[in-house]
């Protein structure tokens, strides 16, 4: 009886162990292991995003007695020790330029009909334009939203029949 034992728990063994990888056991020989690396790499290249809020000189200007001054602000993002300038062109409207922007009126038949104002890198400073290295504001990238101030200002003038008037100026980071 004891042999009889022995002998099936000897193939209670065998077959076990047959089946023990199949059934996730672990294995009790190994023929060896293999290593080898491989690179992770990341190719960062001088790059740049801007973002840029509107401009509102107010919704209820009456005579442009006075000057009108109002801020905005750009967001730049530049790569880490990226150099940047930031240039704001003339505007949509015709007959305007970087140093004399026009508004035009809006409303049908009115559209001939234009306000000036003018842009600038600081409060009452100079005109702020396109032209990279003369009247460009520029900067060094960190890697992080840097904001900048947007000065408008709207110079006394004749006023003109009332209507909404607008013109859209493109601002462009070159890097």
């Amino acid at each position: 009886m004891a042999r009889h034992l022995l002998t099936r728990f000897a193939a209670t063994a065998t077959v076990f162990a047959m089946l023990a990888p199949l059934i996730g056991g672990a294995a009790v020989y190994s023929n060896g292991s293999k290593t080898n690396t491989f690179d992770v790499t990341l190719t960062i290249i001088a790059d740049c995003t801007i973002a840029a809020a509107p401009l509102d000189f107010g919704q209820s200007q009456g005579v442009l007695a006075s000057t009108v001054s109002v801020n905005s602000s750009l967001q730049v993002t530049c790569t880490n020790t990226t150099p940047y300038n930031v240039g704001l062109n003339a505007g949509t409207v015709a007959g305007s330029s970087t140093s004399a922007r026009l508004m035009a009126g809006t409303t049908a038949g009115n559209t001939a009909t234009t306000v000036a104002f003018n842009l600038a890198m600081t409060a009452g400073g100079g005109n702020w334009g396109n032209t990279q290295g003369t009247d460009t504001k520029s900067g060094t990238g960190t890697g992080s939203v840097q904001t900048l101030t947007v000065y408008g200002s709207v110079p006394a003038q004749a006023t003109p029949q009332p209507d909404t008037y607008k013109s859209t100026v493109t601002a462009t980071v070159y890097f």
